[in-house]
């Protein structure tokens, strides 16, 4: 699988593709809004029902969908999380 970072690289970097947990079941799940229209009901319905099988969830922004992520809230999700999910709704 070949994995491009939109954000204008001139050579892309190799990068492999994590493998997804089976279950999430004891993970800490983290669903990131990037500022686009609509993601946030998209979220919300997601972490009621992440939240209705007893998964824990954190939830995070960016400050913008045009610009990427501030590196202080990379690092804060990479820490605090096992799994992301990205809302990419408009």
């Amino acid at each position: 699988m070949i994995i491009l970072d939109p954000t204008g690289e001139r050579a892309p970097a190799h990068r492999t593709a994590l493998q997804r947990p089976r279950d999430l079941t004891g993970l800490r799940v983290g669903l990131l809004d990037i500022s686009k229209p609509r993601g946030p009901e998209f979220l919300d319905r997601l972490e009621t029902l992440l939240a209705g099988r007893g998964v824990a969830v954190s939830r995070y922004a960016k400050p913008t969908f045009t610009k990427p992520m501030p590196p202080d809230l990379r690092r804060e999700i990479g820490t605090r999380c096992d799994v992301v999910i990205e809302a990419l709704a408009d």
